[in-house]
């Protein structure tokens, strides 16, 4: 692999998890956008390099064509939809422990809506792995006649009409039979995490 390729990888992987967890959903479609095109542009630079030295073809040049081919695909992909799952899967191991002492937190009252909309957001303090993507805030319903809470941390909260997901957290045993439901209609998008925790996209 060539020094410039190996760049491209280390720049697209930095890419990757910084639109995972640090980018604001308003600005992912065009960061998106961008890194589509130049990934294009470079994979037809290649394929142009790899017409004119058919006679005499490298093996460095078919990796780097193979390279760029495939970091446009998983990045051109139902937008990102590889690379996120994979990130998903390593954020919700990551920062397990520490969402379950928020969930405590939250539980006992020590945590909860702190906007001056009171509209159940919290917004949490900024530190590195973020717990909720698109700013750290979490969502926090109280069913006030169960004594029953949800607590929403966002994996992506979508922009313009696109879903947003979430890592869910409920005790409330009417809206777990909302998921459940819900993962019989789209286990591609919804599942059950472990008990009282669910992976949901929602649709406005």
């Amino acid at each position: 692999m060539t020094k410039k390729i190996s760049t491209l990888v280390i720049i697209w992987l930095i890419f990757v998890f910084a639109d995972y967890f640090c980018l604001p959903y308003f600005i992912q479609p065009f960061s998106w956008l961008l890194v589509c095109i130049i990934l294009l542009i470079l994979f037809v630079r290649q394929v142009t390099k790899t017409i004119k030295e058919r006679k005499s073809l490298k093996k460095n040049r078919i990796l780097n064509i193979s390279i760029t081919f495939i970091l446009f695909f998983l990045t051109f992909y139902n937008f990102n939809k590889i690379p996120k799952l994979i990130i998903e899967k390593i954020d919700w191991t990551i920062s397990y422990n520490k969402r379950k002492q928020i969930i405590k937190e939250v539980l006992t009252e020590k945590l909860g809506s702190n906007t001056k909309m009171n509209n159940g957001i919290c917004k949490l303090s900024f530190n590195f792995p973020i717990i909720s993507n698109g700013g750290n805030d979490i969502w926090i319903y109280k069913n006030k006649t169960e004594n029953t809470k949800t607590i929403k941390f966002w994996i992506s909260r979508g922009f313009f009409e696109s879903p947003q997901t979430y890592f869910i957290f409920t005790n409330d045993n009417e809206i777990k039979k909302q998921y459940e439901k819900q993962i019989k209609l789209e286990p591609e998008y919804n599942w059950k995490l472990e008990e009282n925790w669910y992976r949901i996209m929602e649709r406005d």
